[in-house]
């Protein structure tokens, strides 16, 4: 089936819904398309940690400087992101009460506070050009934030994953039907190899010379290929990336093997590619 639509996660935030003054007048909900742009923005904004504790990979909550109990407003200039025992803790008590042991963390987060929006969009300008070079192509493209992709996986009940979250992006992304325990395909960029002329030691002498040839017996580092080996230890199929080395031994998934057992099923072309069948746990 040809590629005919693409989706594109082009910002990690709405830059303009946490602009927008209309937006104040609609409370914040820990779950909402509204509330995930948030915390995705908050998340970004303190490091993703904790600011009371600095604990880190805990599920985090978007909590109140001001309490709203005391007059404390929904804006972002008032959130921060805190950790579920922190937030449960400092409850309806004001950011100099809860850290009076700790005054120079408080003075660091009222200054945190007051960093403007427009580090978000440094943030995401990056992503533009990577935008424009896709409508080149000439394909229907959509867009969307990455609160919006958190937002289309948690609402299906879908776990962290990041081949689970590339199908939730965008409009298209609010209903999609998978499995995710799925077998999926892995590709990872490798390159081509450097230019570099020699390898050095640690002071940067030269230790050893770069190959000149880069293929041997019509093999190159990089083809994926199928081994058939008739006998002993490594007897069976196998099928992965091989490694030359210039004599008749190469590596294929950790063991070594004659290039006569082998035929070439890919061509090495600056991707590696695994296949890969269990997602990776929720953060």
């Amino acid at each position: 089936m040809p590629l005919a639509h693409l989706s594109l996660e082009l910002a990690r935030f709405d830059t303009q819904k946490l602009q927008n003054p209309e937006i104040k007048g609609i409370e914040y909900q820990q779950g909402t398309l509204f509330g995930y742009e948030v915390k995705e923005y908050l998340l970004e904004k303190f490091g993703r940690r904790c600011v009371y504790c600095d604990v880190e990979n805990v599920p985090f909550e978007i909590e109140h400087v001001i309490p709203r109990s005391k007059g404390g407003s929904d804006r972002v200039s008032n959130l921060v992101i805190a950790c579920h025992d922190c937030n449960r803790e400092k409850d309806n008590r004001s950011l100099e009460e809860f850290l009076a042991h700790d005054p120079e963390r408080a003075g660091r987060i009222k200054a945190q506070l007051k960093t403007p929006l427009r580090d978000a969009a440094a943030i995401n300008a990056s992503r533009w050009v990577l935008f424009d070079r896709l409508k080149e192509l000439g394909l229907e493209l959509e867009i969307g934030t990455g609160g919006q992709t958190k937002y289309n996986r948690s609402a299906q009940e879908y776990p962290k994953a990041h081949w689970i979250d590339a199908a939730c992006v965008g409009k298209s992304g609010e209903n999609v039907r998978l499995d995710p325990d799925m077998q999926v395909l892995k590709i990872i960029a490798k390159g081509h190899g450097t230019r570099r002329m020699c390898n050095v030691d640690r002071y940067g002498f030269p230790r050893s010379h770069r190959q000149k040839k880069r293929t041997y017996l019509g093999f190159m580092t990089g083809d994926i290929v199928k081994a058939v080996i008739p006998k002993g230890k490594y007897e069976g199929v196998h099928i992965g990336r091989i490694q030359i080395r210039h004599r008749p031994s190469f590596r294929l998934n950790r063991f070594d093997v004659h290039p006569k057992y082998l035929r070439i099923v890919h061509k090495n072309d600056g991707y590696g590619y695994a296949s890969k069948a269990a997602h990776s746990p929720s953060q």
